[in-house]
């Protein structure tokens, strides 16, 4: 699985110098032999995989009101032992919203290493962004146990006061990639 972690970071075409550095850093750390999967909740070890995905339709993205980190932010998951991170976005997308993924989930677009924070211990998650096109009109449940709600933003109304701390940069990653023709603007 280390390998195939790997490949996934080696798909990764940085947007900025901190992009630069962080797929350096989960590199680095991929490489060390530590362990890359969360064993215990919430920080054993301090340094593990998430798979983050963005639902995005051509001008907005869907957020999730995270109970636990207070933050607005895309649906994901720590990634399990043995499981592939695209894997992990399909079972968090069925777990966390209900419903499956409506094309093969691709190449990550962006790789972040955030200390997080919140109402638990803080560690480090070391997370792949992949991009899930959806209809705004996407019938969807969503985890109540998790979240307070969730909702659809437009791009340039998402409020980065209260988000992950790289969601604008992935934003900005999104509206400028050659690929945006396929569902972004």
């Amino acid at each position: 699985m280390r390998d195939q972690v790997r490949l996934e970071l080696e798909l990764i075409e940085p947007f900025d110098e901190l992009e630069r550095e962080h797929l350096s850093a989960a590199l680095r750390w991929v490489d060390s032999g530590a362990g890359l999967f969360r064993l215990a909740k919430p920080a054993t070890p301090p340094m593990h995989l998430v798979s983050y995905f963005a639902v995005v339709d051509e001008q907005n993205i869907l957020l999730v009101d995270h109970k636990n980190a207070q933050l607005w932010l895309p649906a994901g998951g720590h990634v399990e032992p043995h499981e592939h991170p695209r894997s992990t976005v399909q079972r968090e997308l069925q777990e966390e919203l209900g419903f499956t993924c409506p094309h093969p989930v691709e190449a990550p677009a962006m790789v972040t290493c955030t200390t997080t924070v919140g109402l638990t211990a803080g560690h480090t998650d070391v997370s792949l962004w992949y991009v899930v096109r959806a209809k705004r009109d996407q019938a969807m449940k969503y985890d109540e146990s998790e979240f307070s709600g969730v909702r659809w933003f437009p791009f340039s109304e998402v409020p980065l006061q209260r988000a992950d701390p790289h969601l604008g940069r992935f934003i900005a990653k999104l509206r400028s990639s050659p690929s945006a023709e396929g569902g972004l603007p």
